[in-house]
């Protein structure tokens, strides 16, 4: 249960996938739903991203949501906080998802 009665939903199933975290609380519009899916980077970093944001956005086309976010954990010792933080917007399906480098 998160903060005003929402919830956070672990491993959440659409049809035969999970997204790895749903956010879900009633607000203003009625059912808000945010779509947050982690990624470990193991292959290069842009097709971590381009599969990652495919990924994201079908399961924002799943549940109906208008807000997603992909997270890239890079987890190689020798690159520098500086150069593993960012943050950008990509857009996939008319909907933007944010994408987050930590």
């Amino acid at each position: 249960m998160a903060n005003s009665g929402g919830r956070i939903e672990r491993e959440y199933g659409l049809g035969r996938k999970r997204t790895d975290l749903l956010v879900t609380w009633k607000g203003e519009k009625g059912v808000q739903k945010v779509v947050v899916e982690l990624k470990i980077l193991r292959k290069s970093l842009d097709r971590t991203i381009f599969e990652g944001l495919e990924q994201t956005a079908e399961y924002m086309d799943k549940c109906g949501s208008d807000e997603g976010h992909l997270v890239v954990f890079d987890r190689r010792p020798h690159r520098s906080w500086a150069e593993k933080i960012f943050r950008r917007e990509e857009k996939r399906g008319g909907r933007i998802i944010a994408v987050w480098g930590m």
